[in-house]
């Protein structure tokens, strides 16, 4: 064995929240007798995208003594069910728990197609899932299964004066900002959503200031990093809440 960057979590600051586990794409690490644990050192790259999501600060990026990353290994890892259900059962606070939203609790229906940008006339929420925020969502959440996911900037809702109506319709959707995030985190969120839950089509909404582009560079570099090519379309907004573009993109 050589010396190279690898996970440490420190155990006795780890409450076992599991916030780290969804962040982990190769499955690396789990929550085991309530402790979040680094299951193998072959399944971590060393390049720390759990680090953000640990409120107790109990990890960080050590070098020291480990096996080789195996890229194989760690992908078969995570494709296994078992993983995918300790990310999913991982995540113990509430307000982070998946949940799918049933149309019953809503007075209208899914959007028909052409209807995108037509206005519902209706005030209730056509949310249709929770979390929303792109580093809590599980790769593997239910709602994400063969989905016509929704990447939407998180100003964009403020920006557009009937978002839900206009543009949500019960869409599958997560929501970041590409300024203030850290972008690595959320490529590798991205790529373990489009390696596990196969999204037939993503569209990116995002503000017309130039840092908010970034959303979609962070979906294209994704869908790299996953090694697949999956459709992508971007709609951009004004700060005045008007839809200045859209248009279907090739993904690289």
């Amino acid at each position: 064995m050589s010396s190279r960057l690898i996970v440490q979590i420190d155990e006795s600051k780890c409450d076992g929240c599991g916030l780290c586990v969804p962040a982990c794409a190769e499955g690396a690490i789990q929550i085991v007798d309530g402790k979040a644990r680094l299951v193998s050192d072959r399944f971590c790259d060393g390049l720390g995208a759990c680090l953000g999501k640990c409120p107790r600060g109990a990890i960080a990026i050590i070098c020291r003594e480990a096996e080789p990353f195996d890229q194989q290994a760690a992908s078969s890892h995570a494709a296994e069910p078992a993983v995918h259900q300790s990310r999913t059962a991982a995540v113990a606070c509430p307000g982070s728990a998946v949940q799918e939203l049933p149309l019953s609790m809503f007075s209208h229906g899914a959007a028909a197609p052409g209807q995108l940008l037509g206005d519902t006339g209706e005030d209730s929420s056509p949310l249709a899932h929770w979390p929303i925020q792109l580093h809590l969502v599980p790769p593997d959440a239910p709602f994400l299964s063969g989905a016509d996911l929704w990447l939407v900037a998180d100003c964009v809702p403020f920006a557009i004066a009937d978002f839900h109506g206009r543009l949500l319709r019960r869409q599958p959707v997560v929501i970041g900002c590409p300024k203030l995030d850290d972008t690595q985190v959320h490529v590798n969120k991205l790529a373990a959503i489009f390696r596990m839950s196969s999204v037939k089509s993503l569209t990116v909404v995002h503000m017309e200031v130039p840092c908010c582009t970034g959303l979609v560079r962070i979906a294209r570099a994704a869908m790299q990093a996953s090694g697949r090519n999956v459709p992508l379309e971007e709609l951009t907004i004004s700060i005045r809440g008007k839809l200045i573009q859209a248009g279907a993109k090739a993904a690289d």
